[in-house]
């Protein structure tokens, strides 16, 4: 439980002054939780040029979080696809990753969704524990076709699901 003096972790859209930090987050937990599980194909074009592209492309299905009022992690939600879920190493571990997913599950139910999912790469232990702790189920291996220069490159992941409750 934070402190008297811990920071406040604030949700909101993102906006275009927010891409450089979402890059540098995207790009920084990327490395940590894919290099060494998916194909070398894929590292060599996850440049810091196409982590901003990326980033300034999808301003408007991303909520980031911040802390002290700076971006601190940020969550892109693309249909009933929980697209992207990264924290700046700094802030890992102060609750703000849980905060991002439940923003980004009550982005998908309000949109009708009556489940969302998400992949996560299979060799990536440490995200695929919390997202279980979190409520999510382990739906099995499967292939996730990842944007790359040439057109979609495989990449070995496990699909994880999360069910909603029907009103």
């Amino acid at each position: 439980m934070p402190g008297p003096d811990s920071p406040i972790t604030v949700l909101r859209p993102a906006v275009p002054a927010d891409v450089p930090a979402v890059a540098a987050i995207w790009r920084s937990g990327w490395c940590d939780g894919h290099r060494g599980h998916v194909p070398d194909e894929l590292v060599a074009v996850r440049t810091p040029a196409s982590f901003a592209a990326r980033a300034a492309a999808r301003v408007g299905d991303t909520v980031v979080a911040t802390r002290d009022g700076a971006v601190a992690g940020f969550v892109v939600v693309v249909g009933d696809e929980v697209e992207q879920l990264y924290v700046a190493a700094e802030h890992r571990g102060a609750g703000v990753a849980g905060a991002l997913l439940a923003r980004a599950e009550e982005v998908v139910r309000r949109r009708g969704h009556r489940r969302a999912w998400l992949a996560v790469v299979a060799g990536n232990a440490r995200a695929r524990r919390f997202y279980e702790r979190q409520g999510w189920a382990d739906e099995g291996p499967f292939e996730y076709a990842a944007e790359g220069p040439g057109g979609p490159v495989p990449v070995p992941c496990h699909r994880y699901v999360k069910q909603f409750l029907v009103p």
